[in-house]
């Protein structure tokens, strides 16, 4: 029998600008959205790491994030 004593999810997740809104308005939209993903994890008490997040030359955000995986342990994967 095995058991998963601890599980952590490597994400690079990129958010894009929408294509059918102005650019400045498609900016603000990213930027909401990405401080929506992370109140979610918040919300839904997920443990989480942003390792990186940077701007990209066409104002869309790219985001490194260690992330818990199905409310196991995450060990030393946080550390």
């Amino acid at each position: 029998m095995k058991r998963i004593k601890e599980a952590c999810l490597l994400q690079t997740i990129h958010f894009q600008l929408k294509e059918d809104l102005e650019h400045d308005a498609a900016v603000q939209a990213v930027r909401a959205e990405v401080e929506h993903y992370k109140t979610q994890l918040d919300r839904s008490r997920t443990r989480y790491q942003i390792t990186e997040e940077a701007e990209q030359p066409d104002s869309s955000i790219l985001i490194h994030i260690k992330k818990q995986y199905n409310n196991h342990s995450c060990g030393a994967y946080m550390d």
